[in-house]
C-alpha cells in the first residue's frame, strides 16, 4: 500500500507544539503536536506500508517505550491518519476525482447545502473555531476500542472535544467526536454513534429571571431540557448524556438571597428537576458538573465572578481569546498575568475535569472494563496489624473516641465495599492466615456500627491459608468463572501488591493509599451500573448458591444424576415494551461474554421499541433450582426470523437451561409459521456458544450463518 498526504490538508501552527490540521473541503478538525507534524512532513512524498516503517519510527526519540512499542504506536497512527482521510492511497488527481465523484450525484440542488452535507459527514471535533488544549501524538490516535460519541451544545462542551479524544485515549479507547450545536437534531440522525453529549442549555439564563406566570423560575429551563430529549430519543437509541448546572460561585444579592427563590437555589433546584426529568426517559443520564466542578474548586472553574450571572463558562477562555476582539475594548485590557496565577498558569482546567467526569458516564453505561469481584487482603487492610496479634479487628470504645476518629478511615472502607456490594459486584478474599483463627476472632461486640461493617457472610468464597495469593486468586477466578479483568484486587502489601501486577497483569490492583481507597471504590466507574436490577443486587446471594451447587457436582459422580438432582425449573416471558425486566436484559447483554452468540448490545430504549415490535421477539428465561432462584439468565432477540443476539449467564451453563430455551423459541416460531436463522460471530470469550446451532439441529449455510426452516408447520434443520 502507497500513502501520501492528502492534496486537501493544511497545517496550521496555533501555539507552542501545537499544530491544526484543517481538510479544505470537509472541514475536519485535528489538533496535533510535533509528532504527527514529523509524520504529516514524512508522508508530503509517497511512502510504501509497511516498508518505510522503519524509516517512520526513526523519526521519533526512543523513550521509555521499547522499539516495537514505539512502532506500533506509529503504525496505529498512520491507520487511523488514514481511516480520518489525512492520508490517502489516491494520488492528488484521484482524490479529487473522488470528492467530484461524491458531490455529482447532487448536481442540481444546492450548492452550499450539498458542501454542508459533505463536511457533516467528515466532521470531527468542534464546530467551529473552537479547538483548545490538548494536542494529539502518537499515543492518542487508533488506540484501542473505537466509539463514536456526538457532542451537542456551546462553548461549554464544544470546547472539550479535543481533551475527550485524550481522555479517553488514556484508558484504551479510540473516541471519534463530532460536535454541532444543541438545536442540531438532524445530524444525530447523519452520524454513527454509540452516545450523545449534551452540554448546558441555553435556556439556563431564564432560571435566573422571575416568572410572571407565577411558575417555578426553572420551569423553561426543564421544559425546554424535556423537548430536546424527546427530539433526542426519536432520532437515536443511544445513551444520552446531559450535563446539570453548576452552582454559582456569586449572588447577585449576596446574604439577601434568601428561599427557594434565592439565585444559588434556583440552580440546584433546576438540577432535581433535571435529574427527575431525565429519569423519565430510557437511558439517559445526568451528568453532575456541579458536583465535579465543586470538587476542585468552583472559583477556578467558573466565570460568574468576572463576566455574568448565567455564562458558566471557563475563566481560562479570556486567556484564549484572540488580540482582534481587544477592539471591543479600544486595544485597552487589564494585565491577565494574576488570571493566569489564579488559575495556575492552566486555562483549560475546565475542560480538563469535565472531559474526565464525562468519559467516567461513558465507561460506566457501556461496561468498558467493568469489575465484577473486588478480592481483599484482611490484616492491615480491612483492619489494622495481624489480627492473630491483636485478637479483635479493632479495639474500639465510645470510651476512646467517636466512630469517626481514626477508627473512621476502617469504618469508611467497610461501608464502601457494602455499597459495591449493592451494586452487585462480589467479594472474595485472600489471606496469608489461619483459618480457623480468623473464623474464631472476625467479631464485633453489639456497640460496633454492624449496618457499616463486613462480615464473614459478606464474602462469597475466600482463601485463607499459607498459600501463594497468585495461585489464590487464579484459583478464585476459576470457581467463579470469571475472567482475570473483571478482577480488582486490594493489598496493603507491596511485596504482595507487585508480585500480583508481575504474574497476574489482568488483574488490576489497588492499596498503596489507604486514605484514598473509599473514594476510589465509591467513585470509579468500572465499579457502577448505570442502573440496579434486583439481580444485580442478589448477585451475591446468587454466587454463593452457584459455589454449592459446585459442590454438589463434586461429589456426585453421575452428571445426570446431579442435573436431576437439582430439581431446575425454567420460566420464559416474552417482555412487552413496558416491562421493569428491560434493563436486567440489557445487563446481560453487557456483561455475558461466554454464552453470547454474536457480541452484540442492545440498549434499552432499542429493547423497548423491539419489544414493541409486533413482528419482533424479546424472549427472557429465569431460572431456579433447590438452591435458591437464579433470577433471568438469558435473554433473545428475534427480528425477521433471525436471532440477532442470545446470551445465557455463566451462573446457568452446565444445567442444560441454554437448550431448554431455544426448544422454547422453537417452539414459538413453529407457532408463528417462521423459519430461523442464527448467527455466530467468534468473540474472544465466547468458545462455549461456538456449536451451540450446530447440537440444536441448525445447518450451516455459509461461514457463521445457521439455518432452521419450517416443513410443514414444523421447525426442521436445513439440509
Amino acid at each position: 500500500m502507497i500513502l501520501r498526504r492528502s492534496r486537501f490538508i493544511h497545517q496550521l501552527p496555533v501555539g507552542t507544539d501545537r499544530t491544526l490540521i484543517v481538510h479544505a473541503i470537509g472541514h475536519m478538525r485535528l489538533p496535533a503536536n510535533s509528532e504527527i507534524t514529523a509524520l504529516l512532513d514524512f508522508f508530503a512524498q509517497p511512502r510504501r506500508i509497511p516498508d518505510d516503517y522503519d524509516a517512520m519510527t526513526a523519526l521519533f526519540p526512543q523513550g521509555r517505550e521499547s522499539p516495537a512499542e514505539l512502532r506500533a504506536a506509529v503504525e496505529r497512527t498512520v491507520m487511523d491518519l488514514l481511516a480520518r482521510q489525512i492520508l490517502t492511497e489516491k494520488d492528488p488527481e484521484q482524490e479529487l476525482a473522488a470528492v467530484a465523484a461524491e458531490l455529482a450525484p447532487k448536481h442540481g440542488r444546492d450548492p452550499a447545502e450539498i458542501i454542508e452535507r459533505y463536511r457533516r459527514d467528515l466532521r470531527e471535533g468542534a464546530a467551529s473555531y473552537w479547538a483548545v488544549g490538548a494536542s494529539l501524538g502518537l499515543k492518542d490516535l487508533g488506540v484501542g476500542r473505537r466509539v463514536d460519541a456526538i457532542l451537542l451544545g456551546d462553548c461549554d462542551i464544544q470546547m472539550e472535544a479535543d481533551f475527550l479524544r485524550r481522555e479517553a485515549a488514556r484508558r484504551g479507547l479510540d473516541l471519534h467526536v463530532p460536535a454541532t450545536f444543541p438545536d442540531d437534531i438532524r445530524f444525530v440522525g447523519e452520524r454513527r454513534h454509540d452516545a450523545v453529549f449534551v452540554g448546558a442549555l441555553r435556556a439556563r439564563h431564564l432560571v435566573a429571571e422571575d416568572r410572571a406566570d407565577g411558575h417555578s423560575p426553572h420551569a423553561a429551563f426543564v421544559a425546554h431540557a424535556a423537548h430536546l430529549l424527546t427530539q433526542l430519543r426519536q432520532a437515536t437509541s443511544a445513551p444520552i448524556f446531559i450535563d446539570n448546572l453548576p452552582e454559582p460561585t456569586v449572588q447577585p444579592m449576596g446574604l439577601a438571597e434568601r428561599g427557594v427563590t434565592g439565585h444559588r437555589t434556583r440552580f440546584r433546584l433546576a438540577n432535581v428537576a433535571l435529574a427527575e426529568l431525565a429519569n423519565s426517559f430510557p437511558d439517559v443520564y445526568v451528568i453532575d458538573v456541579a458536583a465535579a466542578l465543586g470538587a476542585v474548586g468552583s472559583e477556578r472553574m467558573l466565570d460568574d465572578g468576572q463576566v455574568g450571572f448565567t455564562h458558566f463558562g471557563s475563566p481560562g477562555w479570556l486567556l484564549q481569546r484572540p488580540d482582534s476582539e481587544k477592539a471591543a475594548v479600544h486595544g485597552l485590557f487589564p494585565d491577565l498575568a494574576p488570571l493566569a496565577r489564579q488559575l495556575g498558569g492552566d486555562p483549560y482546567g475546565r475542560e480538563a475535569v469535565m472531559a474526565e467526569k464525562h468519559i467516567d458516564a461513558l465507561v460506566t453505561v457501556m461496561g468498558i472494563g467493568r469489575k465484577k469481584c473486588v478480592i481483599l487482603d484482611l490484616d492491615g487492610t480491612l483492619w489494622p496489624g495481624v489480627l492473630a496479634e491483636t485478637g479483635s479487628p479493632f479495639a474500639w470504645t465510645p470510651e476512646i473516641s467517636g466512630g469517626f476518629s481514626f477508627i473512621g478511615l476502617y469504618f469508611g472502607l467497610h461501608e464502601a465495599l457494602l455499597c459495591l456490594k449493592q451494586r452487585g459486584i462480589v467479594l472474595a478474599c485472600v489471606s496469608k492466615n489461619d483459618e480457623a483463627t480468623v473464623r474464631e476472632l472476625w467479631k464485633y461486640p453489639d456497640h460496633y456500627p454492624a449496618q457499616r461493617l463486613l462480615k464473614p457472610d459478606d464474602f462469597v468464597t475466600w482463601r485463607i491459608n499459607w498459600d501463594d495469593k497468585v495461585g489464590n486468586i487464579r484459583s478464585i477466578a476459576g470457581q467463579l468463572g470469571f475472567a482475570l479483568d473483571t478482577f480488582l484486587f486490594i493489598d496493603d502489601n507491596p511485596v504482595e501488591r507487585d508480585r500480583v501486577r508481575q504474574r497476574l497483569p489482568e488483574v488490576e490492583v489497588w492499596g498503596e493509599n489507604p486514605f484514598d481507597l473509599r473514594r476510589r471504590l465509591l467513585n470509579n466507574p468500572r465499579l457502577q451500573l448505570p442502573l440496579i436490577t434486583a439481580e444485580a443486587a442478589a448477585r451475591s446471594t446468587l454466587v454463593k448458591a452457584q459455589i454449592e451447587r459446585q459442590h454438589l457436582r463434586a461429589e456426585t459422580v453421575d452428571e445426570a444424576k446431579y442435573i436431576e438432582s437439582l430439581q431446575i425449573r425454567c420460566r420464559f416471558e416474552r417482555l412487552a415494551a413496558g416491562s421493569a425486566k428491560l434493563q436486567r436484559v440489557e445487563e446481560l447483554f453487557q456483561r455475558t461474554t461466554q454464552f453470547n452468540t454474536t457480541g452484540r448490545k442492545f440498549s434499552a430504549s432499542e429493547l423497548a421499541a423491539l419489544a414493541a415490535n409486533p413482528d419482533a421477539r424479546l424472549l427472557a428465561i429465569d431460572v431456579s433450582d433447590r438452591f435458591g432462584d437464579h433470577g433471568m439468565v438469558g435473554a433473545a432477540v428475534i427480528a425477521d426470523g433471525e436471532i440477532h443476539q442470545l446470551v445465557v449467564s455463566c451462573r446457568a451453563l452446565g444445567m442444560g437451561v441454554e437448550h431448554t430455551f431455544m426448544r422454547y423459541i422453537l417452539d414459538e416460531m413453529k407457532e408463528a409459521r417462521i423459519g430461523l436463522r442464527g448467527r455466530i460471530v467468534p468473540t474472544p470469550r465466547n468458545i462455549p456458544v461456538r456449536n451451540f446451532y450446530r447440537d440444536n439441529g441448525f445447518a450451516e449455510q455459509q461461514g457463521g450463518l445457521w439455518e432452521y426452516r419450517l416443513q410443514g408447520g414444523q421447525c426442521a434443520a436445513a439440509g
